[in-house]
């Protein structure tokens, strides 16, 4: 998926778990942070294309580990143990990018290291990927509007 249907997705998920949260604001920032960390691993990335994340990719095949549920649970559970307030944050917006991706052609192997892969039908950048992200930005819309006045 790209960037911008990723983005949709992961606010689609904030807006519906906003309500049970207190740290709001943190809540945010990690579900961000969260939802951009899979791509880390290419360098045709958003955020992959900084040279910072070269070394990364050298050493990780993208769609691998970083695209991975297992990676998705360490991380939250490292942050639960030194930074609490960002472990829900981070799953949240590091597993709406995991089930985005998981509804695309290329897949996703969720519990990696198995080699099992979960394959969708939704070809990267197609014109259904576009329908999928105006939906989203509709329905993202609505719960926003839902939030603020009701």
């Amino acid at each position: 998926m790209l960037f911008k249907t990723h983005f949709a997705l992961s606010i689609f998920f904030i807006l519906l778990m906003f309500v049970f949260v207190d740290n709001k604001i943190g809540f945010i920032i990690f579900a961000l942070i969260g939802f951009v960390i899979p791509d880390m691993d290419s360098k045709y990335s958003k955020f992959g294309r900084n040279i910072f994340f070269r070394p990364l990719q050298f050493f990780l095949k993208h769609r691998g580990f970083f695209h991975s549920l297992t990676f998705g649970f360490l991380m939250a559970v490292v942050l639960g143990i030194f930074f609490p307030i960002a472990s829900l944050g981070f799953f949240i917006g590091f597993s709406s990018h995991i089930i985005g991706d998981s509804f695309t052609i290329e897949g996703i192997a969720p519990f990696w290291p198995l080699k099992k892969r979960s394959y969708g039908f939704i070809e990267t950048g197609s014109f259904f990927e576009s329908i999928v992200f105006y939906s989203l930005v509709f329905i993202d819309t609505l719960l926003l509007i839902l939030l603020l006045f009701f």
